[in-house]
Order: C-alpha cells, then structure tokens, then sequence
C-alpha cells in the first residue's frame, strides 16, 4: 500500500456493478502501487493475472471514471471541513505516437504528437499549499479531421475543447456534495493563461460559492476606462515590492528579482459572443520584475481574481496562492516520468482504464512529497503502514549514526534515501524524483520483509 488509509476509504468505494470486476480492480490498484512504472509483465507475474489484468482495462464496463471514483470520494471527504480551498486546473497531453498497431484508436495532440489528453483539478489547501488529492478529472481523445477539411468555427462553446475549465467549475460542487452534502468549502479555481476566457468568468458570476484566480493572457478592454487592462494597471501606484528566487531555465540564470506589485478593482468588457454579461467585475494583481540583468527578459504577472484584494496582505495571498499552480506540473512530472505513463503500449480504451489508476497513483505520491514540508512533526503512523515502519527502522539501524522514524519528517527522509538522497545535501528540499525511487524501493523491501515473516 503506498498510503495507510488507503484500504479504508477507497476500497469501499470501488464499485463496478459486478462483485468480480471489483475485486479485479482493487486487485490491480493494490499491486500497481507497489510496482508502479514497471511494465505490467513485471507487475503481474502470474501468467493468469497478467491475462485477466489486460481482459479487465479491455471490457466494455470498466472507464476511466470508474477507476477514480473512489480516490476523488476521499478528497471530498478529506477537505469538507476546509472554509476554502484552491482547485489548481490543468491540461497534459499524453504522446503515445511510437504505437503503430493501435494508431486509430488514439488522437492527435499538435507537433505530429498522437496520443491522450487529459485534464485535472488538484486540490490545494490554501494555508500551506499541501496537495490534498484530486477533484475532478477527464481524459479524452481529439477527432482526427479528414483530409482537406476544417474544423467549423461556429460550434457551440460545449463542443470546444476550451469548455474544460468551465466544465470543471460546473462539475466540483457536485463532486464536494458526496464528502459532506450540508457544508461545501469555497472553492478558488485557479488557472494559468490558457484559462483566461471569458465563459470562465461568466460562469463564476452564477456561483456564490466559486471564485477566479487565473493568470491573463488577454490585453482585455476596460468597461468604464478608456483604457485598456496591461495600460491601465502600469499607471496605479506601486503598492510594496518582494524580493523572488528566480530559477534556471533554458533561457535565462538563476537570480533574485526585485518585484514591484500594484493592484487594484478593474471591470473588464465582456466579449460580444456573451449576451447575458457586458462585463466582469475583478481584481487585477499586476508584479513586475524590475533592474533586470543585462541580457535577461523581466518576469511579469498580471493576476485577476474575483477575490478582494484590498491590502497588500491580500495581495500577498493571492501571489502566494498563484505559486502554488506549480503543483500540477509536479503531478504531471510524477505521472510521466514516475509511473510512466507514456510507456505503454495498450489500445486507446485499455490505456484510458489504466489511466485512472495511475493518475491516482500520481495524486497520492504528490500528496507524500508535501507532507515532508507541511506536517514534519506529525506521527509517522498516520502515512505508514506497520511493515514500512518496521522496514524504515531496520533499515536505519544498518547505518552508522541510526535515526529515528517516529515522525513524517523522519519517515520521508528515511525514504528518500533509499531514493538516492544525499545527506550533505539536507538544506535542499526532497524532490519528487528521489520519493517515488525510494517509494518503489521501500515497496520491495517491505514485499520480501513479509515473504519472510510467512516462513
């Protein structure tokens, strides 16, 4: 098991409409989180269960939605208590073009790519920004276009591929009622720029209990202004500025930017597509690098919200609560590179099922890598089974200087030293690369820890 309370919660959710497709189910999520990443020859040994793990992602009552049902009943029922909670959305496209046999049965995804998309709203809790599981999810294949024909620019906004992030604002209250029916947190979508549309924002205007956080991507026209959105808030007064760890990329060095914020209420013009609003009332959050390096681009982002931003502690939350979007890319890293989802070679309906257990798989070990820095002093118990505990301390006590593991902070970096982490190199925090080797690894130890407790 790669989470304690895992057998409790979901096991009794998985529900198939047939007592053996069930059992399959858990069957295949209980060993495919020992083993994840690994081919499914690997996974399953046994020639029969091999056979009936391929008849079980092929048949015709199994889904992608089935698959998760359960994991998403346990994020409802694990933030129901939480007054407001952040619902990081995104999109991953899954290549899997190297398949020739079962082509068809895949869709085109841009770059001569051939494969899946699929879309996630990830739970954050807005505090400390610990992930708490996914909300709602869906994976679907584009239509492949006959040759010489155009898409039509006059389909319904529901027959578009944007229509995701409204869909994903229509379906989560629905998803929050099966946790607790009485209370339902607030819940702050929060959208990188390709979330920037103005349906999105016509949606949450019927929502009382919803709200925006996206990142523009639109030099939108103002209501009352003549004036239009990046104009406009250049010339509002700088309200504070901070100081930011910029990173490495291909493009650019590490250093520290200075960042200038403003911020104030804006009301952008609707489009003209929209007939039932002319406007949006929001706030705009606008930080702007500035004495940027010779040779190096400034960093931007302009923020709107539907949530007040007043102060500049308002305004520091809601710059806080955009770091967090990162979230989502570290689960699609997870899921890509640790469970390896674009390796297999499955038809396009088996590789969907599949899906399902993996992205959970991948919501789960995200969850793990956090709570090393959001909950170090809670009991260890609380993640770990006994074996593992038994594991991780016979494990430590081969080492020179043993240490304990009574807590999360001990138990994770217990794991991620089975995972290749270096002790000299403590102050860096655990990455998510070296968790899922050590958790990988923790699983086989414990495998032949119980073999030979059967003895």
């Amino acid at each position: 098991m790669l989470v304690r309370n895992y057998d409790s919660e979901c096991h009794t959710k998985c529900n198939f409409g047939d007592k053996r497709l069930t059992d399959r189910a858990l069957y295949i999520q209980d060993h495919l989180r020992v083993k994840y990443g690994q081919p499914l020859s690997k996974v399953f040994k046994n020639a029969s269960d091999l056979k009936r793990t391929y008849e079980f992602l092929a048949n015709s009552k199994t889904s992608f939605q089935l698959v998760t049902e359960p994991d998403i009943y346990q994020t409802a029922n694990k933030v129901k208590d939480f007054p407001i909670i952040l619902s990081v959305g995104d999109t991953s496209f899954l290549d899997y073009k190297k398949i020739k046999l079962k082509r068809e049965e895949y869709g085109p995804t841009g770059n001569g790519g051939n494969g899946l998309i699929l879309h996630t709203s990830l739970a954050v809790a807005p505090d400390s920004g610990q992930p708490l599981g996914i909300l709602w999810e869906k994976v679907w294949k584009r239509e492949r276009l006959e040759k010489g024909k155009k898409k039509k620019r006059t389909r319904p906004f529901e027959e578009k591929e944007s229509y995701k992030w409204v869909e994903a604002i229509k379906n989560i209250p629905e998803v929050l009622q099966r946790g607790n029916p009485i209370h339902l947190p607030k819940v702050i979508h929060l959208f990188d720029r390709e979330g920037d549309i103005a349906e999105v924002f016509e949606e949450l205007q019927n929502l009382e209990n919803a709200g925006i956080l996206v990142r523009a991507t639109h030099n939108r026209v103002l209501k009352d202004e003549p004036n239009y959105l990046w104009e406009y808030m250049r010339k509002q007064p700088v309200q504070f500025s901070f100081e930011l760890t910029i990173s490495p990329h291909e493009t650019r060095k590490k250093r520290t930017g200075l960042f200038e914020v403003r911020f104030c209420p804006v009301k952008l013009r609707s489009p003209d597509r929209l007939k039932e609003s002319d406007s949006f009332n929001v706030y705009a959050v606008y930080a702007t690098e500035i004495n940027v390096p010779e040779g190096e681009k400034p960093i931007s982002w302009m923020l709107l919200t539907t949530e007040k931003v007043e102060s500049i502690s308002e305004a520091n939350t809601i710059l806080r609560w955009y770091s967090y979007r990162w979230l989502i890319e570290e689960y699609h890293k997870i899921l890509k590179s640790g469970c390896q989802v674009e390796s297999y070679r499955l038809a396009g309906n088996s590789m969907e099922v599949l899906l399902g257990f993996l992205t959970t798989i991948s919501a789960d070990l995200l969850r793990m890598t956090y709570l090393h820095r959001t909950q170090p002093e809670s009991p260890a118990d609380e993640i770990l089974t006994p074996v593992q505990i038994k594991v991780l301390k016979a494990k430590s006590l081969s080492r020179k200087k043993p240490k304990s593991v009574d807590t999360i902070k001990d138990a994770i970096e217990a794991i991620a030293r089975l995972g290749g982490y270096l002790e000299h190199r403590r102050k860096t925090p655990i990455g998510i690369t070296v968790l899922w080797r050590g958790w990988l690894e923790l699983m086989s130890l414990c495998e032949g820890w119980e073999l030979r407790e059967t003895l």
